[in-house]
């Protein structure tokens, strides 16, 4: 594994849209979200795929194009999508894969649709990237116990770091960011902890951490952008979200996932909190545990690694070590 070097005040931190661009109406929170990264000490460079009138920013080959200039600019140390959106697959065959491999490397954090784009950047660079809060979720205050991309961005290469999560979620709701554009604190209106789904008693696991929304990446599993077998020798830690499908539709792209070799070398199953609807005879933890409990090793749910904040970063790559008992939860991450 490659690991981008710590930001320091005065780097550059690029921001453009691979998939979706943000509406005029939503301009407001930009610049919020901007002027929080600003307020780091960073200057930010927004390219010009930013258009959010239709659910893309621009043409396919402009999308990445631009990406393949910021990460391979040594001036741009990270690049930080505003969000992710639908089809940012169109860009995995267009991209310069040689030339990002050759380039130094340069952190990119997203999750959502950008899942299509950070784990094949990492299986298919070995450079680490952050599953973890947007661009527009960046102003909101990081819970006690969690850490926020600006924080891992600027740890140096072998640090460790160990998330506890806080226990409480958004169980429903948004915040309307046109209306309130400089909202920065979580709605936390529920209690709820991690949920082992495959029995009782307590687990310890260790791998390299690769995974993110189900949704996306179960259109590339199988493919050449989504062989996990690069990481596998230190066993897996493999982490999936749903954002909106219901249970019997994620049901089936992780039955696919798993059929492709997806979660072969997987030490543990890390399953994210998601509001998605189940059916009448299927939950969304039913349907993890019916794609993925042959597996044979721990399944742990209701983790805070997807769309349901708070949110939980998880470093693609990086060692991790997870322990669970009596529905607490942990999670140590070292760059190395």
């Amino acid at each position: 594994m490659r690991y981008p070097s710590p930001l320091r005040p005065g780097d550059r931190i690029g921001v453009t849209s691979p998939s979706s661009g943000v509406d005029k109406t939503l301009h407001d929170r930009l610049r919020v979200a901007i002027r929080t990264v600003e307020a780091r000490g960073y200057e930010v460079v927004t390219g010009s795929c930013m258009d959010g009138a239709g659910h893309v920013s621009a043409p396919a080959a402009e999308r990445a194009r631009e990406l393949t200039d910021m990460l391979t600019d040594p001036a741009i140390k990270a690049v930080v999508p505003p969000w992710g959106g639908e089809t940012a697959i169109d860009l995995l065959p267009l991209l310069d894969w040689e030339a990002l491999r050759a380039a130094e490397p340069t952190w990119v954090v997203g999750y959502s649709d950008l899942s299509t784009i950070i784990t094949p950047l990492t299986l298919l660079t070995g450079v680490a990237t952050i599953h973890g809060n947007n661009l527009m979720d960046t102003p909101y205050r990081v819970p006690d116990g969690l850490l926020g991309w600006l924080d891992i961005v600027a740890l140096p290469s072998g640090a460790m770091f160990t998330q506890t999560p806080p226990g409480r979620y958004r169980a429903q709701g948004f915040d309307e960011w046109q209306i309130s554009p400089e909202a920065d604190e979580f709605t936390l209106d529920t209690p709820g902890g991690w949920t082992r789904l495959d029995g009782d008693g307590p687990v310890t696991a260790e791998g390299r951490l690769i995974g993110g929304c189900v949704e996306t990446l179960c259109d590339v599993a199988g493919t050449r952008y989504a062989d996990t077998s690069s990481l596998s020798a230190d066993g897996l830690i493999v982490y999936v979200e749903a954002d909106q499908h219901d249970a019997g539709t994620i049901c089936r792209h992780l039955h696919g996932m798993r059929l492709a070799g997806f979660f072969d070398g997987a030490t543990a199953i890390l399953a994210g909190r998601t509001r998605a609807p189940g059916l009448l005879t299927l939950t969304q933890h039913e349907a993890v545990l019916d794609a993925l409990g042959g597996l044979g090793v721990p399944i742990i749910a209701d983790v805070e690694c997807g769309h349901v904040p708070p949110y939980l970063p998880l470093v693609n790559g990086a060692r991790a070590r997870v322990t669970y008992a009596g529905g607490r939860g942990e999670i140590t991450q070292t760059l190395a």
